[in-house]
């Protein structure tokens, strides 16, 4: 008889700072979020989890998470939008941490004295939530959909800990990413961005299917999202690797006004033309980040058009006051 194969106690390729490396403790999560207990089945192993495919029992289960690790008291999204995997989320918040660390003599920078811009904050406001708790840093986040603005400026004004360090800024013209929302005298620490990586609606449609597919362990027809998301969560013309072409581009103009810009790349494919495009812009340095979560690769990519000299001068007077105090 054949054994069966063994579930790791650890997800080995989640960032170590990332509280969600170890299974979900439902005993945990239920005690704390009763709500939660309605969704929990048994897998056939025997063991608690939920169905991943039910995109209440996901909402609910993010609800539980953020509550009780992340202390957020009210969680909530309108119906269809993006529900993000908190896990994933929490880890592109730690690699940041580590490339602001490793231009900061080791340290990680905490406190309000960091600011981030989020492009696309979206409904959930998920990473301003993670990135405040985690390091208390400021966030602005700027969306083009003013219904996801609206659910985020909700949550912010239901938990007190991210009033005052959660400001958000309405995209007027969904064809521009940093102008309209950033002036040339504001100086942003890092940007974040999660593109939407699909090209089309069809080719959403197609992944959904697969992964609900993989999911029920059976094929399926109609494309339930999951994990929800409006269109301009999902796809757009050209998909993640026209979108960064394009945050590339514009990011040139405010390159003296933000250290450094990022973005999720979820296609390895996508990186030929990503760098070209640096290249183009005259990016000073470009750092790549893998990442991964389960059978799921990604990578961060990272670009600066500050010099050596002008980072040294951000790093001293902004995040390390002492150091230029003394000089």
């Amino acid at each position: 008889m054949s054994k069966k194969k063994e579930v790791p106690t650890v997800k080995p390729k989640l960032h170590p700072r990332n509280k969600h490396r170890e299974r979900y403790d439902f005993q945990l999560l239920t005690s704390e979020n009763p709500e939660l207990l309605s969704f929990v089945i048994k897998s056939f192993r025997g063991e608690d989890t939920i169905d991943f495919a039910n995109p209440l029992a996901v909402k609910t289960l993010n609800k539980a998470l953020l509550h009780s690790y992340y202390k957020i008291d009210y969680w909530d999204i309108p119906e269809n939008y993006l529900c993000p995997p908190i896990p994933g989320r929490a880890d592109y918040i730690h690699y940041i941490a580590d490339l602001l660390c490793t231009h900061n003599y080791g340290r990680i920078p905490f406190g309000e004295k960091i600011t981030c811009l989020d492009i696309g904050v979206g409904a959930n406001c998920i990473y301003p939530i993670l990135g405040h708790t985690e390091y208390q840093w400021n966030f602005i986040g700027s969306d083009i959909n003013k219904e996801a603005l609206d659910s985020a400026q909700l949550i912010i004004d239901k938990n007190p800990t991210l009033i005052n360090h959660v400001s958000l800024r309405h995209q007027v013209n969904a064809k521009d990413i940093f102008y309209n929302i950033l002036t040339h005298d504001e100086k942003i620490d890092v940007t974040i961005c999660n593109p939407p990586f699909h090209a089309s609606a069809k080719e959403a449609n197609a992944a959904a299917i697969k992964k609900v597919s993989n999911l029920q362990q059976k094929e399926v027809s109609i494309p339930t999202l999951n994990f929800g998301g409006q269109n301009n969560e999902l796809w757009c013309d050209g998909g993640e690797e026209r979108f960064i072409s394009k945050m590339i581009y514009e990011s040139k103009k405010f390159g003296k006004s933000c250290f450094w810009f990022t973005t999720l790349v979820s296609k390895q494919a996508s990186l030929k033309n990503i760098y070209f495009a640096l290249e183009k812009a005259n990016a000073h340095d470009v750092v790549t980040t893998p990442m991964g979560q389960g059978n799921k690769t990604s990578r961060m990519v990272a670009w600066t058009f500050l010099t050596r000299e002008e980072q040294r001068e951000w790093k001293n007077g902004k995040w390390n006051p002492e150091i230029q105090s003394n000089n």
